[in-house]
């Protein structure tokens, strides 16, 4: 094993753990701006939420942003379906309309807990294989040194300590990667679970919301063309009247 070969491999080692430190810090800043903004969506439209009368004027917010409100209106589509007709008769609308809002909520709680699990594989897997990692670049290391001190027939200490010493910088070098991969995957995992449990209890209190209105969501009304014609052709006779008052007062 030649000592090109065996630097090629040691700073290929490195040049990897390097790599795994980069995306660790990585997705450790776009996970905690993930959490930062759900805490904050959530937040605010818990507020308004809990704010509103009742569960019809409820469907009619504006803001749905978040994850509760993005399960909050899986379920107010669900209803509003339900009670104009436009759903089809298949598998995935079959039952009653709580066991449609059920799966509906339940299936939208699954498509969360997909983005917020996002990425948290990929801590893991470095923190967990970051060691080994720089292990073998210290392992493979040694064997180099121990082949050139071999060859030059010399063991002293000034010999033996420098090779072995830079060798054992990619286990340090591993070990300095594991440890922020570690902590931030146990971190954003309880982060989850807060999450998680939150979106748990919204849908359990959404159904029984839905429950005392019969499962009936009335679809908002949005204005139509001709009465914002009206509106705006009354804007212009009033203008028009002011302008002639204008005139006459002159």
């Amino acid at each position: 094993m030649s000592d090109i070969t065996s630097t090629a491999i040691v700073d290929g080692t490195l040049w990897v753990l390097v790599g795994f430190s980069v995306a660790t810090w990585s997705l450790i800043l776009i996970k905690g701006i993930q959490h930062v903004r759900i805490s904050h969506h959530n937040r605010i439209f818990n507020k308004q939420f809990w704010s509103a009368s009742d569960l019809q004027v409820a469907a009619e917010l504006k803001v749905y942003q978040g994850p509760v409100a993005r399960v909050a209106q899986a379920g107010f589509s669900t209803l509003i379906e339900a009670d104009t007709g436009t759903t089809t008769h298949d598998l995935v609308h079959t039952g009653d309309r709580q066991e449609l809002l059920d799966r509906r909520l339940r299936q939208q709680m699954q498509k969360e807990r997909g983005s917020v699990e996002g990425g948290l594989a990929v801590l893991a897997t470095i923190g967990s294989v970051s060691p080994f990692v720089g292990l073998f670049g210290t392992v493979w290391g040694i064997m180099g040194a121990l082949t050139s001190i071999s060859k030059s027939g010399s063991a002293s200490l000034d010999v033996v300590a420098g090779p072995i010493g830079e060798a054992l910088i990619a286990t340090a070098i591993g070990i300095a990667v594991a440890v922020p991969a570690v902590i931030a995957y146990n971190f954003f995992i309880r982060r989850n679970k807060v999450v998680l449990a939150l979106l748990d209890d919204f849908a359990t209190d959404f159904v029984h919301l839905a429950l005392k209105t019969s499962f009936i969501i009335k679809r908002p009304i949005a204005p139509s063309s001709t009465s914002a014609r009206r509106v705006e052709a009354g804007s212009k006779e009033t203008f028009s009247e002011k302008l002639h008052a204008q005139g006459e007062h002159i």
